[in-house]
């Protein structure tokens, strides 16, 4: 009989499910697709086991409850948030997935300089763009931007919600002089 083992080389983003709310299944399978090490709060611990994932890690006090075989605790030092990410850069990963209903980046600026992080909330992904940052996008393509900064941008045009709309089909580039923008987009 043999058996087959996932060796995890974090060489995919890490997944630290902080909150999964009503997430959709079918885009948590696609985040699961190359078999990353998921981390998971406490809170969230048996909801993500319910759903037949295989834990690596449990960040928080767990009391007595059972957890899967070979998964292990990580106890909180500060906020779930900060420990999870604490961890991962202590570990080396490059990058990690978060999945939360919170939409901001205020409480994770501190982590990205040393992790790259993109943040998934029930139907938006919020990422960090760098100096000269481009991508093409197809028109009407919508963008969420965390205003913090000047910054000036080609094929984008702001709506009076605060959300921004690609002009036509082609290459968005965004020019600031702060070392990093915040940028969201609908999933």
């Amino acid at each position: 009989m043999s058996s087959h083992h996932i060796v995890k080389e974090k060489q995919e983003p890490a997944l630290y499910i902080h909150e999964l709310g009503s997430f959709d299944e079918e885009y948590l399978g696609q985040l699961l697709e190359w078999s990353p090490t998921i981390i998971t709060s406490v809170h969230e611990y048996e909801k993500v086991v319910s759903l037949g994932l295989k834990v690596d890690f449990v960040i928080g006090d767990t009391g007595t409850s059972l957890l899967q075989e070979h998964t292990k605790i990580i106890t909180a030092e500060g906020s779930l948030m900060d420990t999870a990410l604490r961890y991962l850069i202590a570990e080396k990963y490059p990058a990690v997935n978060i999945i939360s209903k919170i939409s901001k980046f205020d409480d994770l600026i501190d982590f990205v300089p040393y992790i790259n992080i993109v943040l998934f909330t029930g139907n938006e992904k919020y990422y960090v763009i760098k100096k000269d940052f481009s991508v093409w996008k197809p028109k009407d393509s919508i963008f969420l931007i965390d205003i913090i900064s000047y910054f000036e941008t080609d094929n984008l045009e702001q709506q009076e919600d605060g959300t921004f709309v690609v002009i036509e089909d082609g290459m968005v580039s965004f020019n600031f002089n702060t070392p990093f923008l915040f940028i969201g987009e609908r999933i």
